[in-house]
């Protein structure tokens, strides 16, 4: 049985050296109220835990002080992910190459569901595009 819709521990990006790699070489796009930084397998993505996709998320404390707040957002932003992941998760799949990204949510107000999942769509339809144009000899 094919479990489709999850969002498991390996495919979580947790690596500091990763996440600095991400931020200091990867390349950036802004679709408000998220800051999207990902990097491309060529910039020497090779040590991905287990998957070839790997995906974080992080809210400001400057601008939600409350932890129940930048929590929910982080909770909505990986949901709308989990379910919304599956093309682009396919694509990387069948390139087999390593991709990894992260938002930062830089609204000041805490978002509806409805617009969560509606930038998430917007920003993984982006990713797909970035995607497509990565040549297979890449990796």
């Amino acid at each position: 049985m094919v479990r489709k819709h999850t969002l498991g521990k390996a495919e979580r990006l947790k690596s500091r050296k990763l996440i600095d790699q991400l931020f200091k070489e990867g390349k950036s796009f802004t679709v408000f109220p998220y800051r999207v930084y990902y990097l491309l397998p060529k910039a020497g993505i090779s040590r991905l835990s287990g998957n070839l996709l790997q995906f974080g998320v992080g809210v400001s404390t400057r601008n939600f002080k409350h932890a129940v707040d930048r929590n929910r957002i982080k909770r909505l932003t990986r949901e709308a992910y989990r379910l919304q992941k599956a093309s682009f998760q396919e694509l990387i799949e069948s390139k087999q190459l390593p991709f990894a990204f992260f938002l930062i949510y830089t609204g000041k107000e805490l978002p509806a569901y409805e617009v969560v999942s509606e930038k998430i769509a917007v920003i993984l339809n982006r990713l797909i595009k970035i995607a497509h144009e990565i040549p297979a000899s890449a990796t």
